[in-house]
């Protein structure tokens, strides 16, 4: 049978596919709201344009890279957390066969498996240290020895997201004098907001309208606190 017709393979594209989602839109809304945040309040405060943009390309240049190598560095760790938890477990398989024969039966009548049965599946798991160690780690690890895929891909996917949703808010003051773009940034920046909490709920299912809205106003929490400290810094400067 072709791989990609294997349950085991599918669910490990599956995985795979989510845990690049979850970076893209952790990303994506980060650059937007702290750069939407950031700029806002440095535009007030200033009331410059090339400061604006100068610092708008900092904030985006350094924090995407920071977020990047961030994600990397946690993906690694996971990675090797799970690597260490099937080295142990192999071992444990390994030396102490009977216990561990015994714990996966237990688990199989913790989970609702009826008693006979239970004890023919630990059986034939038993027989196979390779299936033992699959079961050992779906049903008291909680993991998926699958699930251990390239670090940098989330850091790279982490890097470019945050690039782009930094554009967002800072793309008004490229092309608009400072008042006007102020106004421009804040509204593009709050749409996409909402929209990009809406789009995920194609892959949680959850209620679109909720989920926009949350981030939404989440967003505009780092948006006011950002429009309050250059309101307070021009009244103090001034």
């Amino acid at each position: 049978m072709p791989e990609r017709y294997n349950p085991n393979y599918i669910h490990h594209q599956n995985s795979k596919i989510v845990s690049v989602i979850r970076e893209v839109v952790f990303g994506l809304e980060d650059g937007m709201v702290s750069t939407l945040g950031a700029i806002t309040g440095i535009a007030v405060g200033s009331a410059d344009r090339f400061t604006v943009i100068l610092a708008g390309m900092v904030i985006i240049s350094v924090e995407s890279i920071s977020m990047g190598i961030g994600s990397y560095i946690s993906n690694l760790s996971e990675k090797e957390v799970i690597k260490r938890k099937l080295y142990e477990e192999k071992k444990e398989i390994k030396d102490f066969p009977h216990e561990e024969k015994v714990e996966l039966r237990q688990i199989y009548l913790a989970d609702g498996w009826p008693k006979e049965l239970a004890i023919k599946m630990a059986e034939a798991a038993a027989k196979d240290r390779k299936l033992m160690l699959l079961e050992m780690a779906y049903h008291e690890l909680n993991i998926s020895p699958e699930d251990t895929g390239h670090p940098w891909k989330g850091g790279v996917a982490m890097f470019f997201s945050y690039v782009v949703g930094g554009l967002i808010p800072l793309a008004a003051y490229f092309l608009l004098p400072l008042n006007t773009a102020i106004y421009i940034s804040i509204t593009v920046t709050m749409i996409a907001l909402f929209l990009l909490g809406a789009s995920t709920t194609r892959y949680s299912k959850g209620n679109w309208l909720k989920t926009g809205s949350r981030i939404f106003i989440l967003g505009g929490i780092a948006l006011v606190v950002g429009y309050l400290i250059g309101e307070f810094a021009n009244m103090v400067i001034s």
